[in-house]
């Protein structure tokens, strides 16, 4: 077996490997919430994902990540209003926020591993989120009104409400636990190419 033949099935072993962490912990986290929504404690494995196996993985894990929230009843709020608009948004925030932290990735590691690590941990959750907030601005927002105005909390207005009623504890933790959880994605890298050479 070739050299190159044997890392494309290092690579896809490893991505199957992540593929059902990536399962398991969303359904582990959908029991952890801070308001309306469960955390997400899959995007540490997406990113180590994304650093190990390269960014098409990267995406395909943000996919998974996406479909098991569908498949979780996380999405369940959402569904009931717009299944596309819903599907749509779940899908896409996932597999773009593994594409771009590999991308993220694969450019600051030519510079620094420990810099692209970081940077591809933080970016995940701020894409994971942002996608998730344009999708409630294009598909939502009429309900997402209705929700702010009805809150027990009242907030300025209907973008203070998404911001700090809908996401901001989960994106604050999801930021954290990345940006704590870093530097063991970089000792897993490290013993990940000592092994190889």
């Amino acid at each position: 077996m070739t050299n190159e033949r044997r890392t494309n099935t290092q690579k896809l072993v490893l991505g199957a490997i992540f593929t059902a962490l990536v399962v398991i912990l969303q359904l582990m986290g959908s029991f952890i919430r801070f308001g309306t929504f469960s955390v997400s404690l899959v995007l540490i494995p997406i990113v180590l994902g994304a650093a190990t196996c390269g960014v098409a993985i990267g995406a395909w894990l943000g996919f998974a990540f996406g479909i098991a929230v569908l498949l979780s009843g996380d999405a369940a709020v959402f569904l009931a209003i717009s299944v596309p608009g819903t599907v749509t948004t779940v899908l896409l925030k996932g597999l773009a926020c593994g594409l771009i932290a590999g991308l993220v990735y694969k450019f600051l590691a030519k510079f620094n591993q420990y810099l692209a690590i970081i940077a591809a941990a933080i970016v995940c959750p701020i894409v994971n989120t942002g996608v998730f907030l344009l999708g409630c601005s294009i598909f939502f927002l009429d309900t997402i009104n209705l929700w702010a105005i009805t809150s027990s909390v009242k907030y300025e207005n209907t973008f203070a409400y998404m911001i700090l009623g809908l996401v901001g504890g989960n994106f604050i933790f999801e930021l954290i636990f990345n940006v704590v959880l870093s530097p063991v994605i970089v000792r897993v890298l490290s013993f990940e190419r000592k092994l190889k050479a």
